[in-house]
């Protein structure tokens, strides 16, 4: 088990260092940035009360999972990165920057990708039509964690199955 645990580190460290390498010659910082930004915990409040204001009583269900998903997302996460305390990129390697500086100190797993497969889920169930747009940017929120030299592949990788598993049973509560 250890070995396998190594050899998948080995790999999320060099896919790592493959992304980012190429983040600049891809769309550059100022985009992924916005991009990343776009998965701040404020935007799906902003959302919520957008949906409230212009649909009234029928969003309260929509929002109703979204706050039940919400409360339990941003407690576990929290928790599983201070019990798992995995350093982030530019803190195990110290010659490596960071486009920004992450808000909190352990990066497994991805809270803005939790966060946004959670509320990709969700909004995909009250909004199937959209549910391309819904995934593209949660991936997109993902991919920008990593480009911008925060986050390792994995840790997008379990904030996309975390998130997905929450919006499904948020989705169940309501």
């Amino acid at each position: 088990m250890t070995r396998w645990v190594g050899r998948l580190s080995q790999f999320d460290q060099r896919s790592f260092h493959w992304l980012n390498g190429r983040a600049r010659r891809w769309c550059g910082h100022k985009v992924t940035r916005w991009i990343s930004r776009s998965g701040d915990g404020y935007s799906y409040a902003i959302i919520a009360c957008l949906l409230a204001s212009f649909h009234g009583t029928e969003s309260l269900p929509l929002i109703t999972t979204l706050v039940i998903g919400f409360a339990v997302e941003i407690p576990l996460f929290t928790l599983l990165k201070r019990l798992l305390k995995r350093q982030r990129p530019y803190q195990r390697f110290p010659s490596f920057h960071a486009a920004i500086m992450a808000h909190d100190q352990f990066s497994f797993p991805s809270g803005h990708t939790t966060a946004a497969f959670l509320f990709a889920g969700i909004m995909s169930a009250y909004f199937p039509a959209w549910i391309s747009l819904f995934y593209v940017w949660a991936v997109a929120v993902g991919l920008s964690r990593v480009l911008l030299g925060v986050h390792y592949p994995g840790d997008i990788a379990a904030g996309a199955l975390l998130g997905s598993a929450l919006a499904w049973l948020a989705l169940g509560v309501v």
